[in-house]
């Protein structure tokens, strides 16, 4: 189950730049889904072979002076809610501001990890100036400087320390599929339509982790576990319209899945929110299925369905590999199309390639195609193997890693989806050094 940290404060402290930093330092390498667009505020973090995701809370505030206390305490109320951790982050050239005091009163008052980060603490009279933040009354603090990094690996490792043990969860080994998507798209109406009336069919399996509940959906020779975080947490006093808020979800149900259905609103399209969901989903390396629901509240005209599945492929390429269903949650239609692209999916993300017929296929398209030379020097690729990991990633051992461009990475990842079945599923690519 994913672990969150959450970077919370008043806007221009430097959250941005801390979150840059946990997410793309050396230490903490961040596979980069190309083509989706990158979602600043969610980032995945690996600190001494401990993974955790990352939240920045500061790209949902407006940075500039209207931002009203109420705002800020909403975030960090939120973050208290969904988090693991709090990094509660000030600024030592300023000292403490008003609506410090605000965010650390509501900081105090919950049972929360929560940690005081010192910013743009970068020589001695500053570090001596970051006393003052003990008067917060939230304990001890780190000094540290975004910019520069200084300070960084010793708030990694007390991060690390204090993020709870992962809970092994006692859950049948089933596929699990989690509905995402923005508010008010139909997600609680797919659920219904899944399960019918007939509840007994359906076994509630409970997750031993607070996040997630799994509903086992066992009929029509499917069989397969649905997450519901949606029927879990009663709604706090918080507003469940901000875009914050619904990440912070998508996050968790996202985790906790192995294949999403990510549900757009035929009468809207496909919006930012969706797009920052997809980008969600590809970086956990989940399978992905696209509903376009509503459809029922669409006027046919020629092609349309195909003018629709043209826009919103364009719009997460270069990831265009993956089903996209036309359904109405309420009318029941196309629902068990849904049930055979869940099997479908779920093969393809198991599929495993034997060396021999990846070597045999791959090496005849290389000869063919070979990496363009980079400052006169020339990449040969020898050997190709799959990676024993549970989603489909690929070795491609040559002499010249560093010298592979991205753009030839996504030529070979173009031709094995055409070569082999890998609709719905992302598939790592790594040139390794032979």
């Amino acid at each position: 189950m994913g672990r969150i940290v959450a970077i919370v404060g008043r806007p221009n402290v430097g959250k941005s730049t801390l979150f840059n930093r946990l997410t793309e330092t050396r230490e903490a390498i961040v596979d980069e889904v190309s083509g989706v667009t990158r979602d600043r505020n969610y980032g995945v973090s690996n600190w001494n072979g401990m993974d955790f995701s990352v939240i920045d809370t500061g790209g949902y505030v407006q940075n500039s002076d209207d931002v009203f206390e109420e705002e800020i305490n909403k975030q960090v109320l939120l973050a208290i809610e969904e988090s693991d951790l709090i990094l509660f982050m000030v600024d030592v050239t300023c000292g403490i501001h008003d609506l410090d005091l605000s965010v650390a009163s509501l900081l105090r008052r919950n049972t929360k990890n929560v940690m005081v980060v010192v910013n743009k603490v970068d020589n001695h009279e500053r570090l001596m100036d970051a006393t003052e933040f003990y008067n917060l009354g939230l304990g001890d603090y780190f000094p540290l400087s975004s910019i520069n990094g200084s300070g960084t690996g010793e708030l990694l490792d007390a991060v690390v320390k204090n993020l709870p043990e992962a809970v092994p969860e006692i859950i049948p080994e089933l596929p699990r599929i989690a509905i995402v998507g923005r508010p008010n798209v139909g997600k609680s109406s797919l659920v219904n339509s899944l399960l019918g009336e007939e509840r007994n069919i359906v076994t509630p399996v409970a997750g031993t982790t607070r996040d997630s509940i799994y509903v086992r959906f066992n009929k029509f020779q499917h069989d397969f576990l649905l997450v519901d975080t949606a029927g879990l947490r009663k709604k706090g006093k918080v507003s469940e319209d901000i875009e914050f808020y619904s990440v912070m979800r998508a996050v968790r149900t996202i985790e906790s899945s192995d294949i999403c259905l990510l549900l757009i609103d035929a009468t809207r399209g496909l919006e930012s929110q969706d797009l920052n969901i997809m980008s969600l989903i590809l970086k956990n390396n989940k399978g992905v299925i696209v509903l376009v629901n509503k459809w029922d509240l669409i006027e046919k005209e020629n092609n349309i369905t195909m003018r629709f599945e043209q826009q919103i492929r364009e719009k997460t390429a270069p990831f265009t590999d993956y089903p996209i269903i036309f359904i109405s949650a309420i009318n029941k239609q196309r629902i068990h199309k849904v049930l055979d692209l869940i099997e479908e999916v779920n093969t393809n993300r198991g599929r495993k390639i034997s060396t021999s017929e990846l070597n045999e296929v791959m090496l005849q398209i290389i000869a063919k195609n070979p990496p363009p030379a980079l400052k006169g020097k020339y990449v040969k690729i020898k050997y190709v193997t799959q990676l024993p990991i549970y989603t489909p990633a690929f070795a491609f051992f040559c002499n010249l890693p560093q010298y592979v461009q991205e753009s030839y990475r996504r030529f070979i990842e173009n031709r094995m989806r055409e070569k082999f079945a890998f609709s719905g599923v992302p598939i790592r690519i790594f040139f390794r050094k032979k």
